[in-house]
């Protein structure tokens, strides 16, 4: 198929790529390779892909409708899956225009080029901080979302609506994911493990938050990425919902699906794991809950489980250690 994938350049957008461009499918990237953190690191990923057959990028702005609106009509998709957004709950404290604007006015321009463009299926990225301050646990997608904790949590829950609205108007079969804190090789360095590793190489403190209290359904990206290509033949139905447990619209093609192994982990836990990855104790600096964090996440799987089956889940120590072995052999090359 022809695939078009928004933010190719990032942590998921570049794992997802790289599986679908093995799977046969020829795909379009997009991605304005921003420097909300390092773009060498960006760009050493779309270099990856660069060296793969059927591998097509493209460097734009979601905000640029009209650049959006070629690249999509130029690559004659079948699917579309929309990856790319301003990341980051603690950076949107400050930053707020920035995610109402990659966002939101991203994901409209994103959303009006697809409605042109017809595909079988739009898939697009969500996430769990759309729950917010649902006290709720673990988190259903049948759950209310109406208390964001952050600016990013917000504009999630706002892509959400928009989606819907489209899917409703235009009887595009959509379906959004929840990714519940994911980890791996290539990813993100303002995401904990990659800051965590870090100083720990360097005899750095690590910070923890929330007393170290904290809980998170860490979720490995090769697990993620098979459970979205998986998906990809799942659209959505009006009318023909896979069980109680579906987020399924009752007036549009249109879902939301949690994707997480369902398996909270401890803070503390997940520190231990890092250590013997490392082979050397973190020295540890603990500290209040930040603005705009939850204190757990904990994913209720049912639906991912009745939609795909069951999906690979990535042990953490196992997890973990791939990160580590990435980033002392890819990441301190990139460094050279």
């Amino acid at each position: 198929m022809n695939i078009f994938v928004t933010g190719t350049a990032g942590f998921v957008g570049y794992h997802l790529a790289q599986r679908l461009l093995a799977d046969g499918h020829t795909v379009t990237g997009y991605d304005a390779i921003t420097d909300y953190y390092g773009p060498g690191l960006k760009r050493a990923r779309h270099a990856r892909l660069a060296k793969l057959a059927r591998f097509r990028p493209v460097i734009a702005r979601l905000e640029d409708a009209e650049a959006l609106r070629a690249a999509v009509a130029a690559s004659s998709p079948e699917v579309i899956i929309h990856l790319a957004a301003q990341a980051g709950v603690r950076y949107s404290l400050d930053h707020a225009a920035e995610y109402v604007s990659s966002n939101l006015m991203g994901t409209l321009n994103l959303l009006e080029a697809a409605t042109v463009a017809k595909p079988r299926h739009l898939l697009f990225a969500s996430s769990s901080s759309v729950y917010g301050g649902n006290p709720g646990q673990p988190f259903a997608e049948t759950s209310r979302i109406g208390f964001p904790l952050s600016i990013y949590a917000a504009t999630k829950a706002g892509a959400e609506a928009l989606s819907h609205a489209h899917a409703h108007l235009n009887q595009l079969p959509t379906t959004g994911f929840r990714f519940f804190t994911v980890y791996g090789p290539w990813g993100r360095p303002d995401m904990a493990l990659f800051k965590f590793v870090d100083a720990i190489e360097r005899g750095q403190p690590i910070e923890l938050y929330g007393g170290g209290q904290m809980k998170r359904d860490f979720t490995y990206v090769g697990d993620l990425v098979e459970a979205v290509v998986r998906l990809i033949d799942r659209p959505p139905i009006v009318g023909e919902p896979v069980g109680s447990a579906d987020s399924l619209s009752p007036v549009a093609p249109w879902r939301v699906v949690n994707i997480a192994p369902g398996k909270p982990t401890g803070l503390l836990d997940f520190v231990s794991a890092i250590e013997r990855a490392v082979g050397k104790p973190a020295q540890r600096k603990v500290l209040p809950m930040q603005p705009g964090d939850v204190a757990e996440t904990n994913a209720d799987t049912t639906l991912m489980h009745a939609l795909i089956g069951d999906v690979p889940h990535t042990p953490l120590n196992d997890g973990v250690a791939a990160f580590v072995e990435w980033y002392r052999t890819e990441w301190r090359a990139l460094q050279t």
